[in-house]
């Protein structure tokens, strides 16, 4: 692997790992808002309440950022499927017009002799 794809895919896991743990900050946060609202818990309710709601939106963020992932994917295959067709069909048609005018360039110069 060269050492620009490694920097690229380093710099990639970096990027994931810090847009992670502010994702679960922003769940912390949240959830500390939320544990606001109801102030008759107790401190050791207040802390389980917190656990819970951060560990489902955790887990519902991991769950949609899995299903990106797999569209994503998806969607590239899908578009490399549509152009390598494209690609295949564009050469097709300049391999078909370059034969028309040899052939066309071929026989007028041979009916102007």
């Amino acid at each position: 692997m060269k050492p620009d794809e490694d920097s690229a895919r380093g710099l990639a896991q970096v990027e994931g790992y810090l847009l992670w743990n502010a994702e679960v900050e922003e769940a912390r946060r949240r959830a500390g808002r939320f544990t606001e609202q109801l102030p008759w818990l107790t401190t050791a309710q207040r802390e389980d309440v917190e656990r819970v709601y951060v560990g489902d939106r955790v887990e519902l963020c991991r769950e949609s950022l899995t299903r990106i992932a797999d569209r994503a994917v998806e969607l590239r295959g899908e578009y490399t499927e549509r152009y390598e067709r494209l690609r295949a069909r564009c050469v097709a048609v300049s391999a078909l017009t370059v034969g028309a005018v040899s052939g066309t360039c071929t026989a007028l110069t041979l009916i102007s002799r």
